[in-house]
């Protein structure tokens, strides 16, 4: 992994920013196109905040970009849990997003179903190719998660580059989500992780050895490079006990 350390959780969303605005034109000047998958969650509703903010939304070609997203909860789209809402809110409406560029789950579907027409989604829209998205954007949870991909679920032990449903016993709920082999296969990959609270899952995931049944999260290592990991000082704090 490539670990980027900032001293407060802005410093880390600016760089992040600021890393996407790179990925963008660098993908639009090779492709004419971004294709990326966006994450759920409080960290990152700051982050696309922050790129349709004056500071940034003027820096991308936004017609120009493709969203996906890399898990979605089983929720209705009008949902407060839903990522697709929180992003419609935080980023698509504040640019003006055209409905066609946007790819969500679709939730009124059974999970299964959802995860396989989202699957078929991500295959057409890269007709022919491997589906390399651009970049993915990814969280990490106080239990080492990303995505959807959860400890001790069976979608960890997929080989599938695809998408899946998986459902979570303790919460008793079921959740859609890239596996890993999708995530692996993009040419770039960011965690985004800030704040004390994932501190412990941070060190556990980087600074651990490889147990991805308790840390998915270290089944992310993509085919392109190492993973660019944004982290303030809170999160990064117990690094070094870990080795690193």
């Amino acid at each position: 992994m490539a670990l980027h350390i900032f001293p407060t959780a802005d410093a880390a969303l600016a760089a992040l920013a600021a890393y996407f605005v790179k990925a963008a034109a660098q993908a639009m000047a090779e492709r004419g196109r971004f294709a990326v998958a966006l994450s759920g969650g409080s960290s990152p509703k700051k982050l696309y905040e922050l790129l349709a903010s004056e500071a940034y939304r003027g820096q991308v070609a936004w017609e120009k970009v493709c969203f996906f997203f890399g898990d979605e909860r089983n929720v209705p789209q009008t949902s407060p849990d839903s990522n697709y809402l929180m992003a419609k809110k935080a980023l698509f409406d504040p640019l003006g997003i055209r409905p066609a560029q946007v790819f969500a789950v679709d939730t009124r579907l059974a999970p299964a179903e959802a995860a396989a027409q989202y699957g078929v989604a991500v295959e057409e829209f890269f007709q022919e190719n491997p589906a390399h998205f651009d970049l993915i954007l990814l969280g990490l949870g106080d239990n080492a998660h990303t995505a959807s991909l959860f400890p001790h679920t069976p979608v960890l032990h997929d080989k599938a580059v695809g998408v899946k449903e998986v459902w979570l016993p303790a919460e008793q709920v079921y959740r859609i989500t890239f596996t890993a082999p999708l995530i692996n296969q993009a040419r770039a990959v960011a965690f985004l992780v800030y704040g004390a609270g994932k501190a412990e899952a941070v060190a556990e995931v980087l600074g651990s050895e490889r147990n991805m049944e308790q840390y998915p999260a270290q089944l992310i290592a993509p085919a392109s490079g190492p993973a660019d990991w944004f982290l303030d000082e809170a999160a990064a704090g117990e690094l070094a006990q870990k080795g690193e």
